[in-house]
């Protein structure tokens, strides 16, 4: 069973950075299909600078031409803190105990992974997939990591085929160039009247520049 892949953030905005990230993950893990989910109210990010609707909107029109990606909401309508274990819980009891479900992040969200709510939770509920640049292993960075995430990862450390044939508990890792592209650097841009172009799909651009977001007030 091909798995589904579950793509978290606060998107603000979305950019190409991000797709091409979920891109080359739903290609090299494998995968049925990426799920984004904007976060409503982070709790290890500063508050978004545009309302959830208009971040759940801009990521609608990015991924509108890719059937693979799908947007789902239920983290911004939430009215509590967005915790990525309980969109999971949530998912398992919609797609059942068989389905693959993958956990997508970078190699830096993942050495932070013990800071998360019920963070070892996670690792029964999905796979953890990482990405990190070529020539820079996660393995190498590691060490840097408390024990007890350290002991997780050597010892779920597994293969991509892995990921299909087990409904949860691997880590994989996934070489994948990174776009030097941020959300901070296109909000920046925004509000200093510098162009956005070819940062992020002109659709995204296009509702930025109509709804007047990032412009100091």
């Amino acid at each position: 069973m091909k798995p589904i892949g579950i793509l978290g953030g606060t998107f603000d905005p979305i950019h190409y950075g991000h797709l091409r990230l979920a891109e080359e993950m739903l290609e090299l893990a494998g995968l049925q299909q990426i799920r984004f989910f904007p976060a409503g109210n982070p709790p290890h990010r500063v508050c978004p600078q545009v309302s959830a609707a208009d971040r759940s909107a801009m990521v609608q029109l990015a991924i509108a031409d890719h059937a693979a990606f799908v947007l789902d909401e239920r983290e911004v309508l939430r009215n509590t803190k967005s915790f990525t274990v309980h969109t999971l819980r949530e998912l398992r009891a919609e797609l059942g105990e068989e389905q693959p479900l993958c956990l997508l992040m970078g190699g830096d969200a993942f050495l932070q992974l013990h800071t998360w709510h019920e963070w070892e939770s996670l690792l029964g509920l999905a796979h953890v997939v990482v990405g990190y640049r070529p020539g820079y292993t996660l393995e190498e960075r590691i060490h840097q990591a408390p024990a007890r995430l350290r002991e997780h990862y050597l010892e779920r450390l597994c293969s991509v085929d892995y990921l299909s044939q087990h409904a949860a508990g691997g880590i994989a890792e996934l070489a994948i160039p990174k776009l030097e592209i941020s959300a901070t650097l296109i909000r920046s841009r925004v509000a200093e009247k510098r162009t956005i172009r070819y940062l992020l799909p002109p659709s995204v651009a296009n509702y930025i520049y109509q709804h007047n977001l990032y412009v100091p007030c």
